[in-house]
């Protein structure tokens, strides 16, 4: 069974519209912008009166004749020029959401099954995580929770940054450091050791270190190109340095992603496309698509309704070295062949934004995909200081992601210590709680638009904050397990009367779920689904306030408040589920 309150109500106007003689098209229903008139409002008149040339209070009227007799609303009404005013009954109000508890995944309309690769994540292998890691592991895990809730096969891929010059860097400083090793005697034929040469901490050291050298020096950054060189040309020494790194590196990523509760199917990265790197070239050459200029093989992107400057998209330098837009390439060949998805999303700062417009057209142009292959860039802004400032340590360096989680982790346990007994404090309790202030703060906002991590308020346990959103989940918990009531599979809302405005925001509320995360997956948005279960966590607070559940006397009733805000309890849980983030069972 599906349910969706816009269709519904579209389908009952539309109805209205073509039994007065006019064309069903504009019988189209949206939440009223008067709310002290009306909780929807059509306003089909004002565009029908054009076609049809009679007065829209004429035809709105006729409208409203068909809509008085129908059992969805309580009250239909028209006001000049032409709007159609309604309020939902009571009695449909109880049956949808009842319909609703009951229908699988709240009835949500399923579109058809798309196989889609998900890229976030993207991190450079041998540094540590920081900040600027925190919004495409985020907002990308999100995404694909909420496309694989929507009923498609779904494949994140952490994309790592594994075959770049951090690893000459590396390498050259090491050699620098310990010469005796056997790594760089050209004449060692034997196995080289298991155990990496170095520990995590150390390699953390090394690579600043090489980083601030090569600027200054020529000849290190040259021995540092060349042994990038050989890595990306599988010289045995060199690519056994080069595993030693990525075991301990991605290792300790994989636990801070885990703190994070972000998972990835695949850990492939750069490394995994290059043997792609000459398809691409290959491909672009053999369809006429490439040209030489300054040395460099580029494609011609732009086209002729561009508002802006595409420039061409390097496939090769001059030098010969393959660049991102290559290896993105590379790893869409790669994608096609093993994995044929019919959608490719990619989740990244949103200043790549060219970059991609670049990479989709070769790619289109070429035939690396499917005409009617998908390919998508959700960009995100900046995440900001406090201050509005870029989000900076006290000595100004970029913060660490391991620190960031640890600071907020501290600020709420720090304002729980002020509601609880430091006894009741539970670290996993706080934990959960600092990560739904984390991914709660950061997915509030449009994804595109930059933002202030501000963690006193993401932490607070009042206001627009994922801990509100918990405590109120927490609170539902609590009233339940008092209660002492088993509750039905099958709710019956028609118990309720005399509906308060509290408790039919609570309706309404609850029955607008499927349109949300329909139109929230759609749009690849998750700050609506945020929207959504903050207006909910409101409405049900104003309903407890107003509603004495557990003392009501009519066992009926209580009965059926009690089944309402079991649904909204598990609404909200859903709902946190897709962003990331789960509730503990006290707070």
């Amino acid at each position: 069974m599906s349910f969706s309150l816009t269709e519904s109500l579209n389908s009952i106007l539309s109805a209205a519209f073509q039994s007065a003689g006019y064309d069903p098209k504009y019988g189209t229903v949206t939440v009223s912008n008067r709310p002290d008139l009306a909780e929807y409002q059509c306003n089909g008149a004002m565009s029908a009166a054009k076609e049809y040339h009679e007065p829209p209070f004429a035809i709105a009227e006729k409208v409203v004749a068909y809509l008085r007799e129908n059992e969805a609303f309580s009250e239909a009404s028209f006001v000049r020029p032409g709007f159609i005013n309604l309020k939902l009954s009571e009695g449909f109000l109880a049956s949808s959401a009842a319909d609703m508890a009951v229908s699988e995944a709240y009835g949500v309309r399923m579109p058809a099954h798309k196989k889609i690769i998900i890229d976030y994540g993207g991190p450079n292998v041998a540094k540590p995580l920081h900040i600027g890691h925190l919004r495409t592991a985020i907002i990308g895990e999100s995404v694909k929770r909420m496309l694989r809730y929507m009923g498609h096969e779904v494949i994140g891929d952490i994309h790592l940054g594994d075959w770049g010059l951090q690893f000459g860097l590396i390498i050259e400083e090491l050699r620098d450091r310990h010469p005796e090793l056997v790594y760089f005697d050209p004449d060692y034929t034997g196995d080289y050791p298991l155990e990496a040469p170095f520990t995590l901490s150390e390699l953390e050291e090394i690579y600043p270190a090489a980083s601030a050298r090569s600027k200054e020096d020529e000849a290190f950054m040259a021995r540092a190109h060349e042994r990038t060189w050989l890595l990306q040309h599988e010289d045995r020494a060199t690519l056994a340095l080069w595993k030693h790194i990525m075991a301990l590196s991605v290792e300790d990523e994989r636990k801070l992603y885990d703190r994070l509760d972000v998972h990835f199917e695949l850990w492939n990265g750069e490394s995994t496309a290059a043997p792609f790197v000459p398809v691409v070239v290959k491909t672009v050459q053999e369809q006429g698509l490439s040209r030489i200029s300054n040395g460099a093989l580029i494609v011609d992107v732009a086209e002729e309704s561009d508002k802006r400057e595409v420039p061409p998209c390097i496939i090769l330098k001059s030098d010969g070295a393959a660049l991102y837009q290559t290896t993105d390439l590379g790893t869409l060949i790669m994608r096609m062949r093993e994995y044929a998805p019919d959608e490719i999303i990619y989740v990244t700062d949103k200043r790549q934004e060219m970059h991609f417009t670049q990479v989709f057209r070769v790619a289109k142009k070429a035939g690396i995909v499917k005409p009617e292959t998908e390919l998508v860039h959700i960009g995100y802004g900046t995440m900001n200081g406090k201050d509005g400032k870029p989000f900076k340590t006290r000595s100004g360096g970029v913060m660490r992601l391991e620190y960031l989680i640890s600071e907020v982790e501290d600020a709420v346990r720090e304002k729980m210590k002020e509601r609880y007994d430091d006894e009741e404090l539970s670290e996993e309790t706080v934990r959960m709680v600092a990560l739904a202030a984390i991914k709660y703060g950061d997915l509030s906002n449009q994804a595109a638009k930059d933002y202030n991590f501000d963690i006193d308020r993401f932490a607070s346990f009042e206001g627009n904050t994922g801990p509100y959103i918990l405590y109120t989940m927490v609170r539902i918990r609590s009233i339940l397990a008092k209660s002492g009531i088993e509750l039905d599979n099958h709710p019956d809302f028609h118990a309720l009367s005399g509906f308060a405005p509290s408790l039919r925001q609570l309706l309404r509320t609850l029955i607008g779920f499927t349109d949300m995360i329909e139109d929230a997956t759609r749009t690849l948005a998750p700050h609506k689904i945020c929207g959504y279960i903050y207006q909910l966590s409101d409405a049900f607070n104003s309903f407890y306030h107003d509603t004495p559940i557990l003392k009501e006397e009519d066992s009926a009733k209580r009965k059926a408040y009690l089944e309402l805000i079991a649904l909204a309890e598990r609404v909200l849980d859903t709902c946190i589920g897709l962003l990331g983030f789960s509730a503990p069972d006290r707070m």
